[in-house]
């Protein structure tokens, strides 16, 4: 496949967000979830946010690594990554052909049922300050936040006790104690099978989130729907696009992802100790 040129793709209003609808075909987007579904349990990880301590097993957001696991000192033990994303349909590749990263070391799945998301986070300083994520089976809106000024009130205690965990680890929600403005400063919608890639400033000095409802609502609010979503001139779905320039909702489904890093830290020969710890040495 030839490079895909990402200027072709950037985010109105932004310069280092880059959204690419379709970037798989129906086909491709089954396959991918059949798979992801598919992955051995020990694969997976169990998540959830500081808020949800009391929620369900049933509830919790579940991820999985692909390509290796991180170590506490935030390095990649590495390990084959699995033929459904480096063969058939070669995600990892087509990915690749964005020339968005050096190389796309660690790949994590998550699963998101209808009413689940996760608070404003960091991914932390494992990465390079890149990262793609793929969407399928369901939408969702991808929000951008910033840190409140110095000057700005003092943080509530909701903002100083949030927190999320991600695949570098527990990352507070307001980073080092700092307090984030509640009010998205900028939103996408990830339609299934679209690709978002997040680079520069917008990865290193935002939080990024995903609202934990059922349905998005689109409030007539006076805003023009590029307002809203920023990507709005670049989706495909009629419908969605109706609901956002119009004041509607959008009811979430079962959604999966496949989100790819560059790791800073790679270890040399890790594999053997990455099958120990999968329970599969």
């Amino acid at each position: 496949m030839s490079m895909i040129n990402l200027d072709d793709y950037l985010v109105p209003g932004t310069a280092t967000a880059y959204y690419i609808p379709e970037f798989i075909t129906e086909e491709e987007e089954q396959y991918l979830i059949r798979k992801i579904h598919d992955a051995p349990q020990p694969w997976w990880k169990r998540l959830q946010n500081r808020r949800d301590v009391r929620a369900s097993l049933a509830k919790l957001r579940l991820l999985c690594y692909l390509g290796g696991d991180l170590t506490a000192k935030k390095t990649l033990i590495p390990q084959e990554m699995p033929s459904f994303v480096t063969q058939y349909p070669n995600i990892i590749g087509r990915i690749g052909d964005t020339g968005a990263f050096k190389s796309s070391a660690h790949g994590q799945p998550n699963h998101y049922a209808p009413g689940q998301g996760i608070m404003p986070h960091e991914d932390g300083p494992a990465y390079h300050p890149v990262v793609a994520t793929l969407s399928l089976g369901s939408h969702a809106v991808f929000n951008y936040y910033k840190y409140k000024a110095d000057d700005d009130s003092a943080p509530s205690q909701a903002e100083q006790s949030a927190g999320t965990t991600t695949a570098a680890g527990p990352m507070s929600a307001t980073g080092s104690g700092k307090p984030i403005d509640p009010k998205p400063m900028l939103s996408l919608l990830l339609e299934p099978r679209s690709l978002v890639i997040t680079t520069a400033s917008l990865y290193t000095s935002h939080l990024h989130g995903i609202d934990e409802v059922r349905k998005d609502h689109f409030e007539a609010d006076g805003r023009t729907p590029q307002e809203r979503i920023a990507n709005y001139e670049m989706l495909r779905d009629k419908v969605a696009k109706e609901a956002i320039a119009n004041g509607g909702k959008l009811e979430r489904a079962m959604r999966f992802s496949l989100t790819c890093r560059d790791v800073e830290k790679v270890a040399a020969a890790g594999g053997a100790l990455f099958k120990k710890l999968r329970g599969s040495a």
